[in-house]
């Protein structure tokens, strides 16, 4: 009998739950960024261990909601945690258990949940059984605790186990040979966006977003056409830069990853424009596909 199942991973923004669905899957397909709140919408990563075929749910970080686009982001993590078979919760080691404690809260529907204790290499051994003491007196509320490194892939073996076991008999509801269920245009968009919050600072990157125009698909090369939607006219020369050269680097920097998971040449052409107000106008946030 196979398995199969979706399984969320819900924590605070910049926990690191990009970091480990690329790092489980072994490719990149979700933007990752230093910066809290880069991921908005959800994603997926298809991985096949054993005889379970495991559905990781990329989510928005748990924070307070404060404006419209932040509400989207926020219903987007407790969507995917009413509608998965288990959730991955995760937790730095250097995180106080009265985060974990809030999770709890929002778990209204009680849906089984794993500790997955992260970042236990930059701590003492001492630290870090303090801390797993501290999560011990939650133990019946979660099926298992257990600490892994990201980066070094320490713990991930035992991760993957845990979650076949816990997972429903099913027949697989992907091809085996996927990756993920999400559209190109969604993943290439997520590079272009990693790639403006890696080279703009401050608030820019969290008032901008991506739409994929276009994407021309040859033997050798996809063209992509893409437009960085921004708030303000004044961001629109930080975002191009002297000479092009901020623009010039974001498109580097996105064009190096897409090339990475396509295994192709891509050229990618950037356009910048203005719409004033877009992350608290409802209708247009619609339209770019935050429902």
């Amino acid at each position: 009998m196979t398995k199969a199942g979706f399984v969320s991973l819900i924590g605070r923004p910049n926990a690191g739950k990009s970091t480990l669905m690329n790092s489980l899957l072994g490719e990149k397909i979700a933007m990752v960024s230093q910066k809290a709140n880069a991921t908005r919408k959800r994603s997926n990563a298809i991985v096949m261990h054993g005889d379970a075929q495991i559905i990781f749910v990329d989510t928005p970080g748990l924070h307070e909601k404060e404006k419209i686009l932040n509400q989207f982001m926020l219903d987007e993590a407790l969507k995917a945690m009413g509608d998965c078979d288990l959730i991955v919760y995760l937790a730095p080691v250097t995180d106080d258990v009265k985060i974990y404690e809030k999770f709890l809260q929002l778990n209204n529907n009680k849906v089984k949940h794993i500790i997955a204790l992260s970042k236990i290499d930059q701590v003492s051994q001492e630290k870090l059984f303090k801390k797993i003491a501290q999560y011990n007196q939650y133990a019946e509320h979660f099926e298992a605790l257990i600490p892994i490194a990201i980066p070094k892939k320490v713990g991930h073996k035992d991760l993957l186990d845990t979650i076949a076991k816990l997972l429903p008999q099913s027949p697989f509801l992907y091809d085996p040979d996927d990756l993920t269920s999400e559209l190109v245009r969604d993943i290439y968009a997520g590079f272009i966006r990693e790639g403006i919050f890696e080279n703009i600072s401050d608030e820019i990157p969290y008032e901008s977003d991506v739409l994929i125009d276009k994407i021309e698909e040859e033997n050798n090369i996809d063209k992509i056409y893409a437009t960085i939607i921004i708030e303000k006219e004044s961001q629109k020369g930080i975002i191009i830069g002297k000479n092009g050269e901020a623009i010039k680097r974001i498109g580097k920097y996105a064009r190096e990853k897409i090339e990475l998971l396509s295994g192709k040449k891509a050229y990618l052409n950037l356009q910048v424009s203005v719409k004033k107000g877009w992350s608290k106008d409802k209708s247009f946030l619609k339209e770019i596909g935050y429902q």
